[in-house]
């Protein structure tokens, strides 16, 4: 198995699933529990995102079999090193992670340290 956190797009298989699911989105929490953080978002494969109750959260280890790799850049090697490190960093202060916020680089702002967040 790749190391964690693949590529947007990826599409899996997990455990005991018979459908397969594609990469969309790192780091989510459920409604119903905002103490667990998962690794990865998804949605349904082949039919796409279709509403916001077939999203599914699932973490690294539930992976069974990786059928397409997702897209990877520089850009996407940059954005998976800083995640790595943010969540490393996290990890080892004991903190609680803190759900998602915007991804999105600012408009009118490039500066490294805010292009990429995260975490809130």
């Amino acid at each position: 198995m790749r190391e964690k956190y693949l590529p947007i797009g990826t599409v899996v298989l997990l455990k005991g699933g018979k459908k397969r699911a594609m990469i969309t989105g790192f780091c989510s929490v459920a409604q119903e529990n905002q103490e667990k953080i998962y690794d990865y978002s998804g949605c349904v494969y082949p039919e796409g995102y279709l509403s916001s109750n077939q999203v599914c959260l699932f973490d690294h280890d539930q992976i069974d079999k990786i059928y397409f790799l997702g897209y990877e850049d520089e850009e996407e090697k940059m954005f998976k090193e800083k995640l790595n490190q943010i969540v490393a960093s996290i990890e080892s202060s004991g903190n609680s992670m803190a759900p998602a916020a915007n991804t999105e680089p600012k408009e009118d702002d490039t500066s490294d340290s805010d292009v990429i967040r995260p975490f809130a």
